[in-house]
């Protein structure tokens, strides 16, 4: 699966992005999608994740409320809709798909897109 991301950019805080990640290669449709994010100097984090038929999400509590993420297999497009954008958001997001239910942990996905920049300024 080849996967790549867009959709970032610079939003000032209280701001939204949305963000699309197209994949391509292998079929979409089996794999559970997530999104991860690294602040320069830091980890890389779990933002939310989706389950191969869409009916199954989870986020990191600190984007929990604010953030949505969702997926078209019929498009082989993922999605992250970013609202109430913090400061705290600003980051590098990729994209992932694995084979394990809801994974949170960037080690259980296979495949990763190349990353886009969203920066948030106060």
């Amino acid at each position: 699966v080849q996967l790549q991301a867009f959709g970032g950019g610079l939003v000032q805080a209280g701001g939204s992005l949305r963000l699309s990640c197209v994949a391509s290669g292998r079929t979409f449709s089996g794999y559970t999608m997530g999104w991860f994010r690294q602040a320069p100097g830091k980890e890389r984090e779990f933002v939310a994740a989706i389950s191969w038929s869409g009916d199954s999400t989870s986020y990191a509590d600190s984007v929990k409320g604010r953030f949505t993420i969702s997926r078209d297999n019929a498009k082989n497009t993922v999605y992250l809709q970013m609202n109430n954008l913090k400061p705290e958001d600003t980051a590098v997001y990729y994209c992932a798909a694995g084979a394990y239910f809801l994974a949170r942990t960037h080690t259980r996905y296979d495949y990763w897109g190349q990353g886009t920049l969203v920066t948030v300024s106060s």
